[in-house]
């Protein structure tokens, strides 16, 4: 009897880590999505997550949500610094995700500032 609870046990952790490694490792989808930084925030109760918005239109007609992940300390920075500003930035979807990994399927691996396309021509303040 203890031999084949001790089995069960063992795949179910198996299948659990599998599961998990799935999740993590294998993307669903990578791209590129550009639009004004409108949101990045720290929050959560007991699991604190990065998450944010960019508004990819005029007056946020479409709403991209995504999270960042806590080792990705250098594009939480560039986040924080161009909060407001036309940003392009790079991610990679997941299947699905875990409560203390993000509310979203969408993790942004990168950050640039771009020039908005909505006033070419117009250097930001910090090219003035």
């Amino acid at each position: 009897m203890k031999k084949i609870l001790a089995l069960i046990i063992g795949v179910i952790i198996l299948i659990a880590g599998l599961y998990y490694a799935f999740i993590y490792y294998v993307p669903y989808s990578e791209g590129v999505r550009s639009g004004e930084l409108i949101k990045i925030s720290h929050k959560g109760v007991f699991v604190k997550t990065w998450e944010g918005e960019i508004s990819q239109g005029i007056s946020g007609a479409q709403i991209f949500a995504f999270s960042v992940e806590d080792k990705e300390t250098n594009v939480i920075s560039n986040l924080q610094k161009f909060q407001g500003r036309y940003v392009k930035v790079t991610y990679k979807e997941r299947f699905g995700t875990f409560f203390w990994l993000g509310d979203t399927k969408y993790f942004i691996t990168k950050v640039e500032e771009e020039v908005s396309p909505h006033f070419r021509g117009i250097k930001p303040k910090d090219e003035q």
